[in-house]
């Protein structure tokens, strides 16, 4: 045996865990949880983030861990749990990044004014939001998949071409970009009748 796979997780390690999941997910989820959440709750909150972050962010690394395990593309080169917190981790920097983009306005103590510019806001200028809406459920269901999915919930292209029968990560962007395309060229074109028609 080389020194290499005596440092690296032998396969065996990933069909075992695939098959704990497999004959009982409760427990071996509970075994999980037990031995790296506390270790994604300290790194978190040395790293900016709290108690409810930590969770948010341990129960995402626990799903793709469990997708992996159960789909049989997991590849362990360290325990689970060091592995759950390697995932925690890019998380969290994701997550971080993304907050980093975010505006950072201090909503108010009151919600009354809130309220009241709601009011205020004519029926006009609600409906092209919803019509948005309407043009996106329009889409049919694979394109609304796949965007709902890229843009909503922020999968990795990956995992939409898994997840809607693609073969290749770029069908899945050709498609996206096709979707998108149809949605911005409906929402144009209703858009620049209203207009004419004012």
């Amino acid at each position: 045996m080389t020194a290499f796979h005596s440092l690296s997780m032998p396969a065996p390690a990933a069909t075992a865990l695939r098959d704990a999941l497999l004959a009982d997910r409760e427990q071996a989820l509970t075994r999980l949880y037990r031995r790296a959440f506390p270790l994604v709750r300290r790194y978190m909150g040395g790293h900016g983030g709290t108690d409810q972050d930590a969770q948010d962010v341990f129960q995402d690394a626990l799903v793709v861990l469990y997708e992996q395990a159960v789909g049989g593309t997991l590849v362990l080169t360290a325990s689970a749990s060091t592995y759950l917190v390697g995932i925690a981790r890019n998380l969290w920097h994701h997550e971080q990044r993304r907050r980093a983009r975010l505006p950072h306005e201090a909503l108010p103590d009151d919600a009354d004014p809130l309220a009241a510019l709601a009011a205020e806001e004519s029926d006009d200028a609600i409906e092209p939001t919803f019509a948005v809406l309407d043009y996106v459920a329009r889409l049919g269901e694979k394109c609304r998949n796949v965007l709902l999915a890229f843009y909503y919930f922020q999968q990795p292209l990956t995992q939409i071409a898994e997840a809607n029968g693609y073969r290749s990560v770029r069908s899945a962007t050709v498609q996206k970009f096709k979707c998108l395309e149809r949605l911005r060229n409906s929402v144009r074109a209703a858009f620049h009748s209203e207009v004419l028609y004012r």
